[in-house]
């Protein structure tokens, strides 16, 4: 099958939060149930840069490159295979009023546009030097960002650690305004990550997420990391029927 869009994410900065499982349920796709790791549930804001965006293989002038910032949390379904590990979005920023109203209404996705802006400094970081990454975006009269420092030179995650749990996700699941559920595969090599520190998420997150976020997302996350990303692959969704737990 060939992929509906290809692209490079690059330097993904992944804020990482605990949340009760409570404030997640109602969000859970059909046919999925919340991943956790050793025992917790997370929740993650992520910001990072969309490359050389082509979507069939063709890249739309003036929508090539641009930044994304989503908070996300983990699900798992039965494949077979076994099981599937993926994300579910709650809501994801773009500043391309397009990319936000075709992902929305084809797609379901909960795609909004703002106008945002980055600062990425990493020239080094590869080998050690500090690095510093900031998203911010634009809304309700007020700028929304979040930013952290790099510590050392990147490394590939540990199996079985937080890093591997939050990046190495290769499903994707979106409720269907029908109550069914969209499953899509990403492919990418596996990332390594920098340690992060000196974090930074200032944001009105009651109104922008919801009250039930507010106190999930207040205070220093559990983890915070960067990584370096790739070249990714999406694949065309299908709709899944839920399937039983062993």
């Amino acid at each position: 099958m060939r992929p509906f869009l290809t692209a490079t994410w690059r330097y993904l900065l992944m804020l990482n939060y605990e949340v009760d499982p409570a404030v997640l349920r109602s969000l859970v796709p059909r046919g999925t149930e919340l991943d956790a790791w050793q025992g917790r549930t997370f929740a993650s804001m992520v910001g990072f840069r969309f490359l050389d965006t082509r979507v069939r293989g063709l890249a739309v002038p003036f929508h090539r490159d641009f930044d994304e910032v989503n908070l996300r949390f983990y699900v798992r379904r039965l494949g077979p295979e076994g099981w599937r590990r993926g994300v579910v979005f709650v809501r994801e920023i773009v500043p391309r009023l397009a990319i936000a109203t075709v992902a929305r209404v084809l797609y379901n996705e909960p795609y909004v546009a703002r106008p945002m802006r980055h600062a990425v400094a990493m020239d080094g970081a590869d080998t050690g030097a500090p690095g510093h990454v900031e998203y911010a975006w634009r809304s309700h009269g007020r700028w929304h960002q979040l930013s952290a420092r790099t510590l050392g030179a990147p490394s590939e995650s540990t199996p079985g650690s937080q890093e591997e749990f939050i990046t190495e996700h290769y499903w994707g699941y979106t409720a269907q305004r029908d109550g069914g559920c969209a499953e899509y595969r990403v492919e990418h090599p596996r990332w390594a990550v920098w340690r992060a520190h000196e974090t930074a998420f200032d944001c009105d997150v009651a109104r922008f997420y919801g009250p039930a976020f507010a106190g999930c997302l207040q205070g220093p996350p559990h983890s915070a990391f960067v990584a370096t990303g790739s070249e990714v692959a999406v694949f065309p969704g299908n709709e899944l029927l839920p399937l039983p737990s062993p």
